[in-house]
């Protein structure tokens, strides 16, 4: 920093003309202002001490400056700007009595003089001095003219000696003078007593990071052309690092003046590169240095790690170092164990020549491998093994991963990863591997795969025991089982599994929980939920029974589906809270997909409640875990979250929910029988809410055909009622489409049919859609019976199925409601109630703007339930003009969709 000042003056005193030694540098330009950082730095006026610490490039003394600007008017500032040269604690306490001299001219003038009598070589009783000093200080000191001293680039001057003078100083600080250090590097100071007295606030690296929004404030300054994906990526590698951005700005400037399009974020190239090097590599000892390239090629390290890879025993004092330095170091637990090094930090030290390197980088990850091997983490030493080009020791070490764990945690990424740098000679060397990699291929969903590499346990029959034998079978059937359930073949997936569980050794628990929920899975589809219950009741014992968390958490997650399906939506909630629970104890840098699953359906289950915000932020969370398991369960998070944009009416952001949903099967080559019916199926609720009954008529047709009709395919796995779910999507078309008996008829159907097999959910659904049916049609009579049989089906807490009426029909539903017995369902309905409006204030969304004779004529015939085809017909005018006329109804009435068009229009009287 350079070492000049601008003073604030304080009130009605006539200051000289400096010379420049105490400036406060202004900001840059393109500066980004953080009031955040600033308010919290506010909240230490009262205190001792503000301590801005954290590594090059982040903004420390820009933030200082923009505080100074910031303080109150009655606030005063000293900045002094440090250089090498202020190590000696003289000359440094002969600036700093300079600086205070421009505010107090006759402070300190004897003091000044024993300092510039002093001999640099003599020691020098740098206390005493201070203690007259600071007595003299505090007599020119004002509580109305506070003072605050800015000591910029601490870590410039820093020593053992300027520690100990600073130390006496902030201990004996007189009231109305504070000071803001800003440092890479942590002093050396005692604070406790300060931090104990909230003397002190401490900003780190972690709070200078920019967020998210301020580092788009940075790039949307400069007019960046990046968007989308590389532009999310470009702020995720840069971790909020300032200097980093704007390196990548200044970098992208000169490229789009050349021609060329911005090069990616990287530490290891161009003014990144020169900087770190510059700034902070070449500072550092010999010996950090080494160290810090040694361990580079670790994602992650603790000291012992470190020290295993670098064959030394000194590797937690240098990481104490590089801490106290602030060395780009991020710490990945709350008991300081693990690190990592900052992204564009580690592109550096991971592009240094490999000439320049001490040990080969194969033998350091060759080191990491045994030494994680030691400790059980075998996943992380095949990694390493890989990294390594030891493909023999990777393929013994995938050979120590037992199928239990390989099931517990699915997390079929990583194994698939391992797969592509393995040959095809050595997966099937062994039956170990063989069986191993079946499962994660059917985890997968990558069925084909998973069969044929199966096939090849019959080069090892017979097997040399006629235990083994029995033992190989019945692997084979149970993955044959789950390879039929996800083919849809309902009877040979019965067939497989119910033989797998009579032959499974007992030590294969895993395999034999994995055919129970399958086997509870298609109980399900087949609306046998007492079949599914008592399925779940083994898994859950057998789980407990061998004490696996991960397991038991995956006999929760299956009960809550069942208990989902039964219409009990809160005890389905506190069965994957109490999965989650049985997980608490595991990593959270580990990645395990039934956490993911149970996430994901604990958001589903809380739109289920009507809570749609906390409900998102589960499916996000789900989402993220699930997509790094690779887990198909992803499915259920986008079809959910565009659910939810649909009832919002951001129908193009619905969309491109499922179009993202679609991109990740096919770049997991996920077969079409997974996923493309239960997305279909989203995409007709979504038509129908926007009125384009056409296309959910075809496609819904479609689905019918495949899953209600007379060889009807067994529902995929994530999604085992859609054929009733089917139903109700044709029930609401028919509705719409005019043809109410029909819909009813269907309706009544489905309730049959679910006051039959317990599926009270489907029940809710059914009543719920009813009542809005018979509304629409005048009767209301009906429709109240019908809202008391959905009250009584409710009892398990679900919410959504009422939405509908909640949003249309708000006023008819508080008068049910006002006749209802005092309930927790009642209670939570009323509470989403909106406000009460009475009905002779009701008018259109736009006064003054009343429905043309061809809206008018139009709404007639949306009321009778004609299609837009059928309107365009009648009324001899093109489909875009229907649709045309449709939204400005839509528009005027103040509403989405056709059902609420009609509603609103009976509601104002524009409708018979």
């Amino acid at each position: 920093m350079t070492d000049l000042f601008r003073i604030q003056r304080p009130s009605g005193a006539a200051m000289p003309v400096l010379e420049g030694r105490f400036y406060r540098p202004p900001l840059p330009d393109s500066y980004v202002l953080r009031p955040r950082l600033c308010e919290r730095l506010s909240a230490g006026l009262q205190g001792r001490l503000l301590l801005v610490s954290a590594p090059a490039g982040f903004g420390k003394s820009s933030l200082a400056v923009e505080f100074c600007q910031s303080l109150p008017a009655h606030w005063q500032s000293l900045w002094l700007g440090l250089s090498p040269r202020d190590n000696d604690p003289g000359r440094f306490l002969e600036r700093l009595l300079e600086g205070l001299q421009n505010y107090f001219p006759q402070l300190g003038s004897q003091a000044l003089g024993l300092l510039k009598m002093r001999q640099r070589h003599q020691p020098f009783a740098f206390e005493e001095w201070l203690d007259g000093l600071l007595d003299e200080l505090a007599i020119h000191l004002s509580p109305s003219a506070p003072l605050l001293l800015v000591l910029d680039d601490y870590h410039l001057a820093q020593g053992p000696v300027l520690d100990r003078c600073l130390q006496f100083f902030l201990n004996h600080l007189p009231d109305g003078l504070l000071v803001l250090v800003t440092s890479r590097q942590r002093p050396d100071w005692h604070l406790a007593r300060l931090r104990l007295s909230r003397q002190l606030l401490e900003l780190s690296e972690q709070d200078l990071r920019l967020t998210h929004d301020e580092s788009l404030t940075l790039l949307d300054r400069h007019s960046s052309s990046l968007r989308g994906e590389a532009l999310e990526n470009l702020i995720q590698r840069s971790e909020g690092w300032v200097a980093g951005l704007r390196f990548w700005l200044l970098a992208a400037s000169e490229a789009r003046n050349g021609g060329a399009l911005p090069q990616p974020l990287h530490g290891g190239e161009g003014l990144i590169r020169d900087y770190l090097l510059e700034e902070v590599i070449d500072c550092l000892p010999a010996e950090v240095q080494a160290f810090l390239y040694d361990t580079a090629p670790q994602e992650r390290f603790c000291s012992e790690l470190c020290d295993a890879v670098r064959e030394a025993h000194d590797s937690a004092e240098i990481l104490r170092f590089l801490l106290s330095h602030q060395v780009f170091l991020v710490p990945l637990d709350e008991h300081g164990h693990w690190y990592r090094y900052h992204h564009l930090f580690s592109d550096l030290l991971r592009s240094r020549p490999t000439a320049n390197a001490m040990v080969p980088t194969a033998s350091l990850h060759l080191r990491a491998c045994r030494w994680f091997n030691a400790q059980g983490l075998l996943d992380e030493a095949v990694e390493q093994a890989l990294r390594a080009g030891h493909l023999d020791v990777a393929a013994n070490l995938v050979q120590n991963l037992s199928e239990e764990q390989l099931l517990a945690e699915q997390n079929v990424g990583m194994l698939l990863r391992w797969k592509m740098d393995l040959p095809d000679s050595l997966l099937i060397s062994t039956p170990r591997l063989i069986v191993l990699y079946s499962w994660a291929l059917g985890l997968a969903c990558q069925l084909d795969a998973a069969e044929e590499l199966a096939s090849h346990l019959s080069r090892f029959l017979p097997a040399p025991s006629a235990t083994a034998q029995k033992s190989m079978l019945a692997q084979w059937l149970a993955l044959s089982g789950i390879i039929a359930r996800g083919r849809g073949q309902r009877e040979l997936t019965l067939l497989y599994c119910t033989e797998a569980l009579e032959s499974l050794p007992h030590k294969r628990y895993g395999q034999r929980l994995m055919c129970l929920s399958t086997l509870s899975n298609l109980a399900i589809a087949d609306a046998d939920l007492w079949r599914a219950r008592g399925l779940n009741r083994e898994s859950l014992e057998l789980a407990q029974r061998v004490g696996n968390p991960l397991f038991e958490a995956l006999a929760h997650y299956d009960r809550a589906r069942v208990l989902q399906a039964r219409g009990e939506i809160l005890r389905s909630l506190d069965e994957v809270h109490q999965g989650q629970q049985r997980l608490q104890g595991l990593s959270p840098q580990r990645l395990y997909a039934i956490r993911a699953r149970l996430t994901l359906y604990e958001g589903f289950l809380l739109t289920l409640r009507l809570q749609p915000e906390a409900g998102l932020a589960r499916l996000r969370t789900g989402l993220n875990e699930a997509r790094a398991c690779r887990d198909i369960s992803v499915l259920i998070g986008h079809c959910v979250i565009a659910k939810l944009e649909g009832c919002n009416g951001e129908f193009a952001r619905a969309f491109a929910e499922l179009a993202e949903a679609e991109r990740l099967m096919h770049i997991w080559d996920v077969p079409p029988i997974y996923y493309l019916a239960m997305i279909t199926l989203v995409k007709c609720e979504l038509w129908l809410a926007q009125g384009r009954t056409d296309l959910a008529e075809a496609w819904l047709a479609r689905l019918g055909q495949t899953y209600n009709g007379e060889q009807a395919a067994a529902p995929p796995e994530f999604h085992p009622q859609m054929p009733l779910h089917i139903e109700l999507q044709q029930a609401l078309l028919e509705s719409i489409q005019g043809q109410p008996m029909l819909a009813e008829g269907r309706l009544n159907a489905l309730l049959e049919h679910g006051q039959k097999t317990g599926r009270q959910m489907l029940s809710v659904m059914a009543l719920n859609q009813k009542v809005a049916l018979l509304l629409n049609n005048g009767r209301e009579p009906e429709a109240r019976q019908a809202l008391g049989l959905a009250f009584e089906a409710a009892a398990g807490g679900v919410l959504q199925p009422f939405g509908e009426l909640l949003r249309d029909h708000p006023d008819w539903l508080r008068e049910q409601l006002a006749q209802c017995p005092t309930g927790a369902l009642r209670e939570s309905l009323i509470e989403r109630l909106p406000q009460a409006t009475a009905r002779e204030t009701v008018e259109l969304q736009h006064p003054g703007e009343a429905l043309s004779a061809r809206e008018q004529a139009v709404l007639q015939l949306i009321a009778q339930g004609c299609s837009n085809q059928e309107i365009s017909d009648q009324l001899f005018i093109s489909l875009h003009t229907v649709k045309t006329h449709a939204s400005h109804i839509n528009g005027k009435l103040g509403v989405e969709r056709r059902t609420q068009a009609v509603a609103r229009a009976k509601e104002l009287g524009l409708l018979a």
